[in-house]
C-alpha cells in the first residue's frame, strides 16, 4: 500500500506533515495518520518551529533552503511542504533503522 503522506510530481515532492512544537529534539516520529509526525526543538512563537522544520528538511533531503517550501499551515501543526530536486525518497528516511535527531 503506498504511502498517504507524501506524493511524487515529477520532481518535485509533496509532504503531509504534523508538527509537534517544543520538543527536546528535532526528529523524526512516524506516522500520525495520513501524515508524518516531526518533533521540532523550537517553540511555536514568531515562526522559530517553522524555521527549525524547514531547516531539518533541508538537512534530510539534502537541498538547497529555496527548494524547501512550506506551502500550508504555517500556523497550525497541520502542514504541507513542497521539496524540489531531492535524491532522497521519503520512505528511505523515515524507515532507516537509525533515527536522525538535531538539537
Amino acid at each position: 500500500m503506498p504511502a498517504s503522506w507524501f506524493r511524487i510530481d515529477g520532481d518535485c515532492l509533496v509532504l503531509s506533515l504534523h508538527i509537534q512544537p517544543g520538543a527536546k529534539r528535532t526528529e523524526f516520529a512516524g506516522i500520525h495518520g495520513n501524515a508524518l509526525k516531526i518533533r521540532i526543538a523550537a517553540p511555536p512563537v514568531e515562526g522559530q518551529a517553522n524555521a527549525k522544520l524547514l531547516d531539518f528538511l533541508k538537512k534530510e533531503f539534502d537541498v538547497p533552503s529555496s527548494q524547501v517550501i512550506l506551502k500550508q499551515g504555517s500556523g497550525g501543526r497541520r502542514k504541507v511542504v513542497e521539496i524540489h530536486g531531492s535524491r532522497r525518497t521519503p520512505d528511505d528516511l523515515v524507515n532507516s533503522t537509525e533515527k536522525t535527531t538535531h538539537p
